[in-house]
């Protein structure tokens, strides 16, 4: 890989990382749901000039969009509200083994040992995390971030469907498609939408507005360029940057504590997904992994 490729990559996982401290940061003010719903206003705004052509496909189209825009993060943003940044990072890794899972029920995928073996690894690292013992039990938030990453695999395998469409043409639709469901869930579930906004101070529009731009626009869009010029198993192995990231800024920025169950599980994990990850994959769709990194 050309250095400043490299360089575009490790911006790309800079950007992601910091994404998941930040909105934890940013639900503790505003809604989550509600905030989700926000994103994605702003997103649907600045690409706007993107939503032409109509999609040919539009009814699967809007399935996608729900998997990895309106219900992918309602769940996941729900999760980072209950739990710490960093546990969230090692969790929402489970979207790629996921979607291998997927794969091989829906797309003929077939897997050898060591993929098996790594899938294995990473379930096994997320119960580990999961789990609170003596309670028999799973913490709440963590649960919901392991359903967002299902939702969003799911997203990904309907994306192998979708005739070949441009990344922004997608992104904007899915920004789009998502305002109505995150409002309408926002309005039904939470209360102080409104006012919790007006009040915010400039930073909150800052984390905002960074997670619009840097982390879907430019995150999305430039990974998309580096997938037409390398190979996904090349790529996938070192976006494990991003929750390294992540889980750095959380215990940095946002003081959150690093746990013996947090440490064993994640290593697990990490491992884990690398082996899934390294492995040559020809019907692994190239969105799952942005997916596994952003939520």
């Amino acid at each position: 890989m050309r250095p400043a490729d490299f360089l575009l990559l490790f911006a790309c996982c800079v950007a992601w990382g910091l994404n998941l401290p930040l909105t934890r940061w940013l639900v503790a003010d505003i809604p989550p749901i509600f905030l989700a719903g926000i994103r994605f206003l702003g997103l649907a705004i600045l690409l706007s000039p993107f939503l032409r052509p109509f999609p040919k496909q539009f009814g699967l189209v809007f399935a996608i969009a729900m998997c990895i825009g309106g219900v992918h993060f309602a769940l996941l943003f729900l999760g980072l509200q209950a739990a710490p940044a960093s546990a969230v990072a090692i969790v929402g890794q489970l979207g790629l083994p996921i979607v291998t899972i997927l794969s091989i029920l829906f797309l003929n995928e077939k897997v050898r040992w060591r993929r098996t073996l790594g899938m294995t690894l990473a379930f096994a690292g997320v119960i580990a995390i999961l789990y609170q013992p003596g309670k028999f039990s799973f913490e709440i938030g963590l649960v919901y971030v392991a359903a967002s990453a299902f939702v969003g695999a799911t997203g990904s395998i309907l994306m192998k469907r979708l005739d070949p469409i441009p990344a922004l043409n997608l992104q904007a639709w899915v920004g789009l498609l998502s305002i109505i469901p995150l409002f309408g869930l926002s309005f039904v579930l939470e209360t102080n939408q409104i006012p919790s906004l007006l009040k915010s101070e400039w930073h909150v529009w800052a984390g905002i507005v960074f997670s619009i731009v840097v982390v879907s626009i430019f995150g999305h869009s430039a990974y998309y360029q580096l997938v037409k010029k390398y190979d996904i198993t090349l790529l996938a192995p070192l976006t494990l940057m991003t929750p390294v990231i992540a889980v750095a800024t959380g215990v940095l920025v946002l003081h959150e504590p690093i746990t013996l169950k947090l440490i064993i599980g994640g290593g697990l994990t990490l491992a884990g997904v690398f082996l899934v990850a390294a492995r040559e994959n020809k019907s692994l769709p190239s969105d799952a992994v942005a997916q596994a990194k952003t939520g």
